[in-house]
């Protein structure tokens, strides 16, 4: 009887989705362009006979959902979900912020709503979005092959000519102080200040991009290829390799090894992106060695994988400075 029991479970597990509810059309990754400019990324699989997914939205990191279910063929419900702590009569209470996102899928093409609770509870924030199924990652490229063109100087040491705010009602917190560029975002006691984002003016495709950086005690910060894959800057010396350390790709890719410099000293980064292959040199040391790349990171300004893009600088976080930043593109 029990060797029946489990096989009659295993065949159900077998069975898997009705055909009503087959799930095959959202299987995979997508990008997702969100109201009002900022980028969302999918990634929708099978895990051991149970749909699952994993999201970003907006900034932060890819996480795992609470919930994915398949409504019919081409609708698909999802649901991740923020935890609050309140003051309960006996002591700390847990409370669930839940987000939904209701999705509907026509052929390579997504659209939906995002509906996401108040962290009060009172009310709803809606927002609108739509996407398309990632295209696949090209074979690994050879540096070799890569034909560079001249070099571009994005800072000339004086003033911020060839940069803007990438939201120009933000605060600036970025200027020149002796032939470095400074970010220094202070905040005021019983005001916060909302700091921008520094962008190139000029477009880049693939390309090499070195830069010397010194991040004060911890402090953090983000340079961002194409305003699209976030190279992390951040004080971690001393720290566990991690997705989120210096010379990551944010929550993506972890280094290989631990190569980041004391908090206040200088660095160099030597940093190549070349059909969708990311290399990291952090201080001499290559520590992401021409590493795929999938779909964009939080903060990006376009989920178009394939669309030139700027140079952007993150400058709400902390103070960081930064000289000699040259980009090299690749003219192949």
């Amino acid at each position: 009887m029990k060797k029946l029991s489990v096989l009659i479970v295993a065949l159900i597990l077998a069975t898997g989705f009705s055909n009503a509810q087959k799930p095959d059309g959202f299987y995979g990754m997508w990008n997702i362009e969100i109201e009002g400019g900022s980028v969302g990324w999918l990634h929708v699989f099978e895990n051991k006979c149970f749909l699952d997914a994993r999201l970003l939205w907006q900034g932060g990191s890819v996480l795992p959902v609470q919930h994915v279910s398949v409504i019919d063929g081409n609708h698909l419900m999802v649901m991740r979900a923020g935890e609050l702590s309140l003051d309960g009569e006996n002591g700390e209470r847990k409370m669930i912020q839940p987000h939904y996102l209701k999705i509907t899928r026509s052929g390579d093409r997504i659209s939906g709503v995002s509906m996401q609770a108040a962290r009060n509870g009172m009310g709803t924030h809606k927002m609108k979005f739509y996407g398309w199924k990632s295209p696949g990652v090209p074979s690994k490229p050879n540096l070799s092959d890569a034909t560079y063109g001249n070099p571009v100087e994005l800072f000339n040491g004086k003033n911020l000519d060839g940069w803007k705010l990438l939201n120009p009602n933000q605060v600036n917190g970025f200027k020149v102080e002796n032939g470095v560029l400074v970010n220094d975002p202070v905040q005021k006691e019983g005001e916060h200040i909302w700091y921008g984002n520094l962008r190139t003016e000029q477009e880049f495709e693939d390309f090499n991009l070195t830069l010397e950086v010194n991040i004060p005690e911890g402090s953090n910060s983000g340079v961002y290829l194409r305003g699209m894959y976030e190279v992390q800057v951040v004080d971690s010396y001393g720290k566990e390799v991690d997705s989120h350390n210096m010379g990551a790709l944010y929550s993506r890719i972890t280094p290989s090894e631990a190569a980041e410099k004391p908090a206040g000293e200088w660095q160099t980064m030597d940093i190549t992106l070349y059909k969708r292959h990311l290399t990291v040199k952090l201080n001499g040391t290559t520590i992401i060695d021409n590493q795929p790349v999938y779909g964009p990171t939080g903060g990006a300004i376009s989920a178009d994988l394939y669309s030139p893009g700027p140079i952007y600088l993150q400058g709400d976080h902390g103070k960081v400075l930064y000289r000699n930043l040259v980009l090299t593109p690749i003219v192949e």
